[in-house]
């Protein structure tokens, strides 16, 4: 089986539907519709009413079944009773991870794979081989392609890469679109959830995430802030990751000196909610980093995270990406400052791998030798678009 899971109104439908055009025979079944989830609940194998084109295996869409109670035992005995016959798709929101662990064990019958609100990567007419790029992650960009990629880069910051938003691509259905997406959210699906009595304080403390983007994030100051408990906290913001509204990463303390090692840092699956420019800008070089090394995981490539650095002292550079438990790459973000940042040559010089600092300044192309190692001072989205 394969699940596909993602932030709610990112395209999972959708995508479904495409993929079933591959197939000569498939089926649709969605747990929201109140005749799909008689049918199930009355004949569990009704898909094996499916008219078969020729000797081709059907290709079944689960889309939303994970609202069903027990959702895991069904697709266990429909998958092992039925895996040669039948090709699975499941698609749904976050909650995919969070009842992971409830049910009969799905291990060794399903890889997963997760769809991201669009990026200017995705949006590019042209990307990087995967083995060059890990052999000079430095060069080899197209900038042929630099007045496209300013064009959706310029929109994703203004309305965000949900595609109902994008594709409209006004500020006005913008608000209205996003007023509306966190409160199906925050006051449905969370309480769909868990029985949370004080949905107000869940409701501030999202209200306070924007601003505090860049820096490492305190529970304690936010629990302080909203006058709950220290677990009420560290629950809900587990509860936004679940749900694809916010992600974290964490720091990277290996070969570090004095590095900071419990706060984590907080992006929005949403960005265009923030207001200041900077940081607005780091958000979205964050989530194109994510939607790369995510993408390099679920197809195989190795094992990838993105980690930050921050020592004592304050030396600090926003990503870390790390290949096979190793650093491979160092990303600094600075909106305009083309200057190279001297903290990014100081912990280059700890790491020596090499390292890019990306702007949000047009037409930057520098590039210099650190010691062994280089560094490039480029223009945000030109670099980012080349990301496969």
């Amino acid at each position: 089986m394969v699940f596909l899971s993602g932030p709610r109104q990112v395209g999972k439908t959708t995508l479904s539907k495409d993929i079933s055009r591959f197939f000569k025979n498939s089926l649709y079944f969605s747990w929201d519709i109140l005749s799909n989830k008689k049918t199930l609940l009355t004949n569990p194998v009704f898909f094996q009413d499916i008219n078969r084109i020729d000797s081709s295996n059907p290709l079944i869409i689960f889309d939303e079944i994970h609202k069903y109670d027990h959702w895991k035992n069904y697709l266990k005995g429909m998958y092992d009773e039925f895996k040669d016959e039948y090709r699975f798709l499941v698609s749904g929101s976050g909650r995919l991870d969070i009842y992971k662990k409830g049910g009969d064990s799905l291990a060794g019958r399903y890889f997963t794979f997760r769809l991201f609100p669009f990026t200017v990567a995705e949006l590019s007419p042209t990307h990087r081989n995967f083995n060059a790029f890990l052999k000079n992650p430095l060069k080899g960009f197209d900038l042929n392609n630099k007045n496209v990629t300013k064009k959706h880069w310029d929109r994703l910051s203004k309305v965000s890469g949900f595609p109902e938003p994008y594709t409209n691509g006004t500020a006005k259905f913008y608000n209205k679109w996003s007023v509306n997406y966190y409160h199906q959210i925050i006051r449905e699906d969370i309480r769909d959830i868990i029985n949370i009595k004080k949905i107000d304080s869940v409701e501030i403390l999202f209200s306070l995430l924007p601003s505090k983007i860049g820096s490492p994030l305190s529970i304690n100051n936010l629990a302080q802030n909203i006058q709950v408990t220290f677990d009420s906290v560290k629950n809900w913001l587990r509860l936004f990751e679940l749900l694809y509204l916010v992600f974290r990463i964490s720091p990277w303390t290996k070969k570090i000196n004095r590095s900071i090692l419990k706060e984590k840092k907080l992006y929005l699956y949403n960005y265009s909610e923030i207001q200041d420019a900077g940081a607005k800008f780091e958000n979205m070089v964050a989530l194109e980093l994510l939607r790369a090394i995510t993408n390099w995981n679920d197809y195989g490539f190795g094992e990838f995270k993105l980690h930050f650095i921050k020592t004592k002292e304050k030396q600090e550079v926003d990503f870390l990406i790390v290949q096979n438990n190793k650093p491979f790459l160092l990303v600094e973000t600075k909106f305009s400052d083309t200057n190279v940042s001297k903290t990014l040559l100081q912990l280059q010089e700890q790491l020596q791998i090499p390292a890019i600092q990306l702007v949000n300044t047009e037409n930057v192309y520098k590039h210099k030798k650190n010691g062994n190692n280089h560094i490039s001072i480029l223009t945000a989205h030109e670099w980012l678009s080349s990301l496969s």
